[in-house]
């Protein structure tokens, strides 16, 4: 009976210990800066946006210079990567170019950025397979953000009008805007705007959203 019961108690123990585990891996699951929903008009972010996050992609024509150990040489840049498709020195060829940044938050919320050089991270033989993994990478969306407020200045007579909105990074932009859309702002308190989302190329789910516009 005691040899039963310790056989019941210890499956017991380990059920309760795999329950656990299987709660804490879908906590502890990753995730995105921007999660879009199906119809591409609201949005949840990570509210954490430091460190360094995907800032933008390019895709250029270059030619190939030496060949090292394998790598190719870019011209006219003189940058370095991995001559995946066997090109021939002299070939001209596409790559994509990646650009990250390093953001750090102040007290008031607001990032400082510090981009870095382009990095050539994929060449193609032609420029429309590379712009489909572009187009994979960077997209535009629409979505609902917080309007913190609208504000005018005056010089010499003439007025300038702003709008300050919170981003779903938690990140806070100021733009100038027309008179007309200064009414119209004066009363809300969310207003729809477009961002562009940019993906990391080697963590698709860490994202970073910029703004590209007001929407209406």
């Amino acid at each position: 009976m005691r040899k039963g019961r310790f056989i019941l108690l210890a499956v017991g123990m380990i059920g309760v210990i795999l329950i656990v585990w299987l709660i804490s891996m879908a906590f502890n699951k990753k995730p995105a800066v921007l999660s879009s929903s199906a119809s591409g008009n609201s949005a949840t972010v990570s509210t954490n946006l430091t460190g360094e996050v995907p800032w933008d992609y390019q895709v250029q024509q270059v030619k190939v210079g030496d060949l090292i150990d394998g790598d190719m040489v870019l011209l006219p840049g003189n940058e370095r990567i991995s001559n995946d498709q066997n090109f021939a020195t002299g070939d001209t060829i596409w790559v994509l170019d990646y650009m990250q940044a390093t953001m750090k938050a102040d007290s008031q919320g607001k990032n400082d950025v510090t981009l870095s050089q382009w990095k050539p991270i994929k060449s193609y033989k032609t420029k429309e397979d590379a712009d489909k993994d572009i187009a994979e990478l960077k997209a535009e969306i629409k979505t609902d953000v917080k309007l913190i407020g609208v504000y005018k200045t005056e010089l010499d007579g003439s007025f300038r009008y702003f709008a300050v909105a919170e981003l779903p990074t938690g990140q806070k932009v100021k733009q100038p805007i027309s008179e007309e859309r200064y009414t119209n702002f004066k009363s809300k308190k969310e207003v729809e705007v477009v961002l562009e989302e940019v993906h990391d190329y080697t963590d698709y789910d860490q994202s970073m959203a910029k703004f590209r516009g007001w929407a209406e």
